[in-house]
């Protein structure tokens, strides 16, 4: 399916991408993760910036989820211009009730309408996969939702290797699209990565792969894939400076 399904307005080279985050601020997040969470993402803010140039205009998109859910702003806001503020972290792990939330805002009629065409988002789960509610409820609403299907889903496991990985992959669609992150240096290096990638298959047609269409979310496990800087590739194996 091709990306002229999420937009009606035709001839306008500049389309609107939102970048969803959703943010695991439970309890089991407290002290040191939710910290590096919070510096990390205001330090690779200016880095993004820009990111997209003439062809996509990026929106942001934050969810923090622990006992409920809350959105950061009412609406998508620019990168250029979106502001993180620190999050706490406290309560239970709400992430099947979040997931309901992100599908009531992923259509044309609430975050994903703009006044150009849109290409299909990118949604980033922060969380060390550990739901308390209904989450496989929640999983099944979300996967009804077109936008989600045509969507770049990455999951980056915050923690290490308590993280219930299974829970994030069922999130993603694939394991390979479940990162691992156990340095501040490494969560900084894929948000800018996944970012950036994102914007770049994003805008780009979908190619043909011994004649079956290979999807967004295909091409950026590829990616992930086919990473080599040693900061990220083996942050799980790194002794200094992770949490």
């Amino acid at each position: 399916m091709s990306d002229e399904m999420f937009g009606d307005v035709q001839g306008i080279v500049r389309r609107q991408m939102v970048l969803f985050l959703l943010i695991d601020t439970s309890g089991s997040m407290e002290g040191e993760r939710i910290g590096i969470v919070n510096n990390t993402i205001r330090e690779v803010l200016p880095e993004l910036r820009g990111i997209g140039g003439a062809d996509v205009d990026l929106k942001i998109a934050a969810l923090a989820f622990s006992s409920g859910f809350k959105w950061l702003h009412p609406d998508p806001v620019s990168v250029d211009t979106f502001q993180w503020n620190n999050m706490e972290a406290d309560g239970v792990t709400d992430l099947g009730a979040a997931l309901r939330e992100l599908n009531s805002k992923m259509s044309k009629d609430m975050f994903l309408k703009a006044p150009s065409a849109s290409v299909a988002p990118a949604i980033f789960l922060l969380s060390d996969g550990q739901p308390t509610d209904d989450y496989d409820g929640g999983l099944k609403v979300l996967k009804k939702n077109n936008w989600y299907k045509y969507a770049i889903r990455v999951a980056l496991a915050i923690g290490g290797d308590d993280a219930d990985k299974e829970v994030l992959a069922k999130f993603t669609g694939n394991k390979e699209a479940v990162i691992t992150v156990h340095t501040p240096e490494a969560l900084r290096k894929w948000i800018r990565f996944i970012t950036v990638t994102s914007t770049q298959i994003g805008t780009k047609s979908q190619p043909l792969q011994d004649g079956q269409i290979e999807t967004k979310q295909n091409q950026m496990t590829e990616a992930i894939q086919q990473q080599t800087d040693p900061d990220m590739i083996d942050s799980a194996s790194t002794d200094g400076g992770s949490w």
